[in-house]
């Protein structure tokens, strides 16, 4: 994924790339462009243990804080752009088509959080659907472990009804 945000600043910390320094103020959002995925929205935020492209994030609007997405989880979720780790920050995916760890899933199907943190699958889960998204592609597109996501600003919020 080669994105590249639209109207650039200077100094701007690239799409794809973690930095110790915080580059920008937390919960900074940006529109960028990909020639393959298109246009999408990502937001700026600090690293969690464990994070790696593709991992899916809980974070809170108040304090920016992410964790890596789990079963029960509720508020604002988005999609690591990097291996953005503690102590780090970068940038994550809030809307378009998004790239995702996932588990067996098929194309057009919901998405659940799972007890795998960090990844998301298509398999039912009482209270555990991710609002505002659906895989667009089965897994292993693009690559092993990974599913194409089409995503507007989602959350969850631990709610049994689907």
């Amino acid at each position: 994924m080669a994105y590249v945000i639209e109207n650039t600043r200077i100094g701007v910390q690239p799409i794809g790339v973690t930095s110790t320094v915080k580059n920008h103020p937390l919960g900074d959002i940006v529109t960028a462009y990909d020639p393959v995925y298109g246009a999408g929205e990502f937001i700026y935020l600090p690293g969690a243990a464990n994070t790696v492209v593709g991992s899916v994030v809980l974070y809170g609007p108040d304090d920016f804080a992410t964790t890596l997405l789990a079963a029960n989880d509720i508020g604002s979720v988005a999609v690591a752009m990097s291996i953005n780790v503690a102590s780090s920050y970068g940038w994550y995916q809030i809307q378009g088509k998004a790239v995702v760890k996932a588990g067996t899933v098929a194309d057009n199907g919901n998405v659940y959080s799972t007890a795998s943190a960090g990844t998301v699958d298509d398999a039912v889960v009482a209270g555990d659907r991710v609002k505002n998204a659906k895989f667009a592609s089965a897994d292993g597109t693009p690559s092993t472990g990974l599913a194409e996501c089409e995503i507007s600003r989602p959350f969850v919020d631990d709610a049994v009804a689907a």
